[in-house]
């Protein structure tokens, strides 16, 4: 049983490429994982093979994506890429506060690339940092951050659930900061800059059981 459709070949290899550089595997380091040398690899990248069903699936765990994205089967996402405002519940030597700061997003099918390059530097308390998102049934994303700026050890996971026409996300993060090992905190991502800070403090007001979006999330 093969997981390719004549004709779709080279799919399978475009999406094993360029998921794997996007996690910065080399062919041999994404071979050990999956149990096959490097020179597989380079031909599944090239189109000269096709894996089994078996291979297939722990290329998929590997490469985190789905069979059916390996397999090259498209999935309808929202567009999600450009320019968004990221509000954050944090903590800091003054207390508790929320950091808002532009956020750029790049889209690569259900894969967010996120730059928080323009978020406040370590000397008024925060630091950029770059993560990623992954896109599940167009309703949830998951994923991670870490900081970019070399002396900021934080990193940790994030969790947003997704509006239904794709205007904003709500959710947590928890990870190791300043403040501690294991600290965790409410978040909003939206279109509308004015509209992420009241987004995480409704978040903060129902512990984060919110049972509908806000009537101001439209367009």
């Amino acid at each position: 049983m093969r997981l390719n459709y004549r004709g779709t070949m080279t799919t399978t290899g475009d999406v094993i490429r360029r998921r794997r550089k996007q996690l910065n595997l080399s062919q041999a380091a994404l071979g050990r994982l999956v149990g096959i040398d490097q020179k597989t690899v380079s031909r599944y990248e090239s189109g000269e093979a096709v894996p089994d069903i078996v291979t297939g699936a722990r290329l998929a765990e590997a490469l985190g994506v789905s069979v059916n994205e390996l397999a090259g089967r498209a999935t309808r996402t929202l567009d999600l890429g450009g320019e968004w405002t990221a509000a954050w519940q944090t903590w800091g030597d003054s207390g508790e506060r929320v950091d808002v700061h532009p956020l750029d997003m790049t889209q690569d099918g259900l894969f967010l690339r996120l730059d928080g390059a323009r978020a406040r530097p370590v000397s008024e308390g925060s630091y950029e940092w770059v993560g990623e998102l992954r896109i599940f049934d167009n309703e949830s994303l998951i994923g991670w951050y870490v900081a970019s700026e070399g002396a900021v050890r934080s990193k940790g996971s994030l969790y947003f659930a997704l509006h239904p026409q794709g205007l904003a996300m709500a959710g947590s993060w928890v990870g190791q900061s300043a403040a501690g090992l294991v600290i965790r905190g409410w978040g909003a991502i939206t279109r509308r800059a004015e509209l992420a800070e009241p987004l995480v403090d409704a978040l903060k007001a129902t512990d984060g059981n919110l049972e509908a979006w806000p009537n101001n999330m439209t367009r």
